[in-house]
């Protein structure tokens, strides 16, 4: 069955795609949970601790708090508490972290930090998966077990206000709420007022005992313009203004003799350095947590704040207001809010702690006996059983508060090391998953190794031994003993596995695709194996004869693609990712440097007439002299100019994981007082795009790209990021909606014209020329939308992408006749380095969501999600879409040149996916992964459904190129 290269590239893309699923599947955890019940009950718990034979009571002790209130302000950082900046910033708050009746801890979020993996923990006390993170988008019910249900079936009447991601969280759980959407980002004014509009009221109330506010504008704040923005502290000291009318209001109502209140303020996350949050840095993990109450010493001056988990607070909550601890719950009470009650007391909330824990540890260690928390915790269990023995005998001497203590700190000493061992076991992983779908991708990435001569062929053609694998005895062979290793595993596997779950027709047709992936291995193998096996055609790799000749460049290529995929398997490479690639790219333009002299110093030139280029240039006739002068000067510069381009591209963005933190020309050109200046390179960058891309346009698209790109700095003006010439710096920013709607139509303008020349050219009349324009179109199209979506300072980015673009396929790829496979890679290289010239990184936390909610008055989620994938990979995307455009104009060699583009492409995605399936699994009981390897792996996920669309569009171009020809 003889195959097109790249049709084959884009079904093996596709099936890839497939297995990385069922990897991703198995691969994020199943939280912890208690297999005794769904929920915890007050029956359920356990008695109080008594040496002898007499059955003591397993009674509550009294609750600390009548009322609590929760004010959880999103991305709110500690240093904006804690810091050099909190007096200023919050001057109520800090006053009473120092004097009041308080106490204060730097409280730490689990990666990954977003928002509503971090309200789960803050109500279950569990550590949430990175899973939780797809669905923040749109999160379904809870019901497992927390905090928020054990208040509603003890009758406690809950208010809630603020982000409504809790409402759907808690559906049907608050006796009164009013939710706020939380992904448009734009808005930081009314979704704080919408909260704070109901406080003047529902103070006044005595109808409620718990009170939760979600403040959401201090967040959008550092989406749209990162923790430094002058409009952070306006927001803190509004934030602080509620927290005094709250803490007064409570003061105000405090009746003598009842149960003093609780006022919780506390973060969700934090936020980096760029304003964004997901990933394990500093900034992002630590969050403020200050407790007031009466009930607590006042502070005599400022302290340094303890250090304590993120997932402490629902069991101390818990305990607070009388109510069981949540089942799956890994956290410890902080002892510090008990330390007013007795001794008693104090123990007791200390065992029911400890007991919650140790079942939990039964449920998920399988040697929990060997545990060291758990023995501690049996010994302080004996050692409380004979405390409270002469405790009921009446004795109150000395020994017995000193036996007391000591048995608190044993107490204390257990919960901490329990709460650790299950902070480790993050989840149990769905092992057959992950194999079945790592089995998958690498039986499809031997396929495309092992096709690679053909595929790479003068014919560009694959001859797959399809019907012969399908009717060999192996094949029957295979499907038997795979369904009878499904049939085993799914009987005998303790927990249940993802791929047992689907129906036997789709497990018979994954069984009979491993299997015939497997004959179809063994017999490219044995077809492979012969050493003088000629291979028929011109390889794009020199062939000579039988053996294959390459060039330094080919060389460097290779080896370069094969180190980066070897590199992936350490941790350090993966945060610093962009370092190698920033070494390839300028290793990769010195090696083309060499070329180019090599060219125009050391061969002999050529005398054949020169192919059409890509580049837009007007219909000219220089002397053949001075063309040849220019072109070679033109030629020699465009590699060094290359390589000062990516420096100053370096110093734009600070990425990584080491080095974030450090200063770069983006923070400086985003300073208030440097304004101007962004303002005036803003301007020249979108001319400059202009220039470069509207040569090759109709008339029509210039227009429109013109007043696209005038749109553009409009919207970039409203929103108060560049300023008019006539424009104050002091002028009220607005959200920029009917600019960026304005340049949308001259977007769907461009790209409808684009498309109409590209369907006449392929269905109506085959010309050439017109195909060309209509691909360049649907380019600018692209170019002009991305434009719309990069801030401001990362316009230089975007200029030098295309001018780079311009140079190297005028005077590099077309003149020095590199083939498809050697410009495919380069294109591969650019694209990736340019992916993280864009600020980009291996961690969440740089994905700039802000950008999804350009043109949107309100949250819709397609376009949101759609523009920020768009925005996130626009690098890769805008070099593989230049790829496209570059392969169709060789009209030469068109058919080869696309499928040699299509299989490289495919190849160099899908060697970096398996590799990093491999490593996950290495190092799946890793804390470390969820924060670095989580996001990398679905970034190659991503990255192989890019590639697979853009061989598909090679496909179906080559289908009509050929149609048209015969």
């Amino acid at each position: 069955m003889k195959v097109r290269s790249s049709v084959f590239a884009s079904f093996i893309l596709i099936f890839e795609g497939i297995g990385v699923a069922l990897f991703l599947r198995g691969f994020f955890p199943v939280p912890l949970k208690s297999s005794v019940s769904s929920k915890n009950k007050l029956s359920d718990l356990p008695v109080e601790p008594l040496t002898g034979s007499s059955p003591n009571s397993s009674r509550l002790p009294q609750p600390l708090f009548k009322r609590v209130v929760i004010m959880l302000v999103d991305a709110l950082r500690e240093d904006f508490v804690f810091g050099p900046n909190g007096r200023m910033y919050m001057p109520y708050t800090r006053h009473l972290v120092e004097r009041g009746s308080s106490h204060s801890f730097v409280a730490k979020a689990r990666p990954p930090t977003v928002t509503m993996p971090r309200i789960k923990a803050l109500t279950t006390g569990t550590i949430p998966g990175f899973i939780d993170v797809v669905m923040n988008l749109n999160s379904p019910a809870l019901l497992e077990d927390n905090l928020i249900w054990q208040a509603k079936t003890a009758g406690k009447r809950m208010v809630f206000y603020g982000d409504d991601t809790w409402v759907r969280l808690f559906p049907k759980h608050f006796m009164e709420h009013d939710g706020t959407t939380s992904f448009f980002v734009s808005d930081y004014t009314e979704v704080d007022n919408n909260v704070t509009r109901h406080l003047d009221s529902t103070l006044k109330r005595d109808d409620w005992d718990i009170l939760i506010l979600h403040y959401l504008g201090l967040d959008h704040i550092g989406h749209i313009s990162g923790p430094h923005s002058s409009l952070i502290q306006p927001k803190l000291m509004e934030m602080d203004d509620i927290l005094k009318k709250i803490h007064s209001a409570l003061i105000s109502k405090e009746a003598e003799g009842s149960l003093p209140y609780l006022l919780v303020l506390c973060g969700d996350h934090g936020m980096s350095e760029t304003g964004s949050h997901g990933g394990s840095s500093e900034p992002e993990i630590n969050t403020p947590l200050v407790l007031l109450s009466p009930a607590f010493k006042r502070k005599a001056g400022m302290e340094k704040p303890g250090v304590v988990e993120q997932v402490d607070l629902p069991p101390t909550l818990a305990l607070g207001l009388g109510l069981p601890i949540s089942l799956n719950s890994v956290g410890r009470v902080i002892p510090g809010v008990l330390e007013e009650t007795s001794l008693r007391d104090q123990l007791r909330f200390l065992h029911l702690n400890g007991h919650q824990l140790s079942c939990l540890l039964k449920d998920s260690v399988p040697d929990y006996e060997k545990e060291a928390g758990f023995e501690q915790f049996r010994v302080a269990e004996k050692a409380h059983g004979s405390w409270m023995k002469l405790f009921l005998e009446g004795n109150t001497s000395e020994v017995l508060s000193n036996m007391g203590k000591k048995v608190l700190k044993q107490y204390v000493e257990a919960l901490a090391a329990m709460s650790s061992a299950l902070s480790k076991q993050l989840g149990k992983y769905d092992m057959y998953s992950m194999i079945a779908g790592m089995v998958f991708v690498f039986q499809l990435l031997l396929v495309l190794l092992l096709a690679m001569p053909e595929a790479l062929s003068g014919d560009a053609a694959v001859e797959l031994p399809v019907l012969s694998a399908l009717l060999s005895l192996p094949f029957y062979l295979m499907c038997l003993l795979l369904a009878s290793v499904h049939v085993l595993v799914c009987t005998s596997a303790e927990s249940s596995c993802y791929f047992c779950s689907l129906s036997w027709g789709l497990v018979f047709a994954a069984v009979a695709f491993s299997s015939a992936m497997f004959c179809i291995l063994v017999s490219l193998v044995t077809r492979r194996l012969p050493l003088g096996a000629r291979i028929h055609g011109k390889s794009p790799l020199r062939s000579i004869g039988s053996e294959w000749s390459l060039s330094e460049l080919d060389v460097l290529l290779l080896a370069g693609t094969v180190g980066h995929t070897l590199s992936l398997a350490a941790s350090s490479f993966v945060e610093e990712e962009h370092q190698t690639w920033y070494f390839l790219l300028n290793t990769l333009c010195l090696a083309v440097f060499q070329d180019v002299c090599r060219k125009y110093f050391r061969e002999q030139r050529g005398t054949g007439d020169e192919e059409d280029s890509i580049l837009p240039s007007k219909d000219c006739h220089p002397s053949p002299k001075a063309e040849i002068y220019s072109e070679k000067w033109l030629a020699l510069a465009t590699p060094p100019f290359t390589l000062l381009c990516c420096r100053l591209l370096r110093s734009l963005n600070q990425t990584g994981v080491q080095w974030a933190h450090l200063p770069d020309m983006g923070h400086w050109l985003n300073s208030s007082e440097h304004r101007t200046v962004l303002s005036l390179l803003a301007a020249f960058c979108l001319v400059f795009i202009y220039l470069l891309v509207q040569r090759r346009c109709s008339w029509v698209s210039k227009v429109a790209l013109a007043l696209g790109l005038l749109g553009v700095y409009s919207y970039r003006a409203a929103v108060g990021n560049v300023l008019f010439p006539w424009q104050h710096s002091g002028r009220t920013t607005s959200k920029g909606t009917m600019e960026a709607r304005f340049v949308y139509v001259f977007i769907l303008g461009i790209l409808f014209t684009g498309t109409k020349d590209l369907l006449r050219s392929q269905i109506i009349t085959s010309d050439a020329r017109l195909k060309s324009r209509g691909l360049w179109e649907i380019y600018s199209g692209l170019v002009l939308l991305v434009t719309l979506l990069f801030r401001a300072h990362n316009l230089p980015v975007l200029c030098c992408c295309l001018l780079i673009q311009t140079l190297m396929a005028q005077f590099i790829w077309k003149k020095l006749h590199y083939d498809a496979a050697q410009t495919t890679i380069m294109h591969y290289w650019f694209g990736q380095a340019f992916f993280y010239f864009q600020g980009n990184s291996n961690n969440i936390a740089t994905v700039d969501i802000s950008v999804g909610f350009v043109g949107l008055e309100s949250y819709v989620e397609a376009p949101a999600i759609f523009l920020t994938a768009l925005s996130t990979y626009a690098g890769p995307l805008l070099w593989a879409c230049h790829l496209v455009c570059f392969l169709s104009s060789q009209r030469d060699r068109s058919p080869v040149a696309v499928g040699h583009g299509c299989y490289c492409l495919a190849l160099l995605r899908s060697v970096p996916a398996a590799a990093y399936i491999v490593l996950v699994t290495t190092l799946r009981y890793h804390l470390f992964i969820w924060s670095v390897f989580s996001p990398k792996l679905l970034y190659e996920a991503m990255h192989l459904l890019l590639t697979a669309g853009v061989c598909l569009f090679f496909n179906t171009m080559e289908q009509s190129h050929t149609a048209s020809k015969s």
